[in-house]
């Protein structure tokens, strides 16, 4: 499997990049994945043409940031850019690809890519699907469920269902985390705390342009709980 971030946990994920020097200084910030949004109806979408030189910006200013391409049911004709050599080291499934899709698109896409897989949570029973995807990704991202949005919706899983949650493999915690939110979300999860968070709503200005401050400010929110949380 593909390395995981070296950098102590809870590990940082911002998504919804589309500007190479944006990505380039918030890796540089310490994000430890940036996302790239492939999913045309999203406000942050990415053309494909645009994507190798943003991957190429952030892996320039941060070699160990991964560089994820956030993809929703993907076809076959879709393959080409799903490729290792556009620039990205993870894809992110977050359509409705089951456990046999994602084993289909392991193999498809070789040993060098990371597979992610995104659950939107709309009960606390949704939960359970979680250990099913364990034998054919690499990680687990969950999100808020929202009608016909996939995700950057700023909507929170409520903290009370994921407390307890230990799946068999990493997992990061996504939906209407900003720095505020941090030191609470996190506290409320101690002694089940994600492998990594993810946020996009939460530091922008505009869809797919972040505020880099507002990234520096979340940094600094998350660093006491790698100090206490590191492996």
């Amino acid at each position: 499997m593909p390395p995981q971030p070296p950098s102590p946990r809870p590990w940082l994920k911002v998504c919804g990049l589309r500007q190479p020097q944006q990505a380039a200084a918030v890796a540089r910030l310490g994000a430890d994945a940036i996302g790239v949004i492939a999913v045309s109806a999203s406000p942050r979408h990415l053309e494909p043409d645009r994507r190798p030189a943003l991957f190429a910006a952030l892996a320039a200013a941060h070699p160990a940031c991964l560089g994820v391409l956030v993809v929703a049911d993907p076809q076959g004709a879709d393959l080409p850019e799903l490729m290792a050599d556009r620039g990205h080291r993870v894809v992110q499934l977050h359509g409705d690809e089951t456990v046999q899709r994602c084993r289909q698109l392991r193999r498809e896409l070789g040993p060098e890519l990371q597979l992610w897989k995104a659950l939107r949570i709309r009960h606390p029973d949704d939960l359970r699907r979680a250990e099913a995807y364990a034998g054919c990704v690499d990680a687990l991202l969950l999100d808020a469920w929202v009608p016909d949005q996939l995700g950057g919706t700023g909507h929170r899983i409520p903290i009370e269902w994921l407390q307890g949650f230990r799946p068999a493999l990493p997992w990061w915690l996504a939906g209407g985390l900003s720095p505020e939110r941090i030191a609470p979300s996190l506290q409320a999860l101690a002694g089940c705390c994600p492998d990594g968070i993810d946020v996009s709503s939460g530091v922008e200005r505009a869809p797919g342009d972040k505020d880099l401050a507002l990234v520096a400010d979340l940094v600094t929110a998350l660093a006491p709980f790698r100090q206490d949380h590191h492996s």
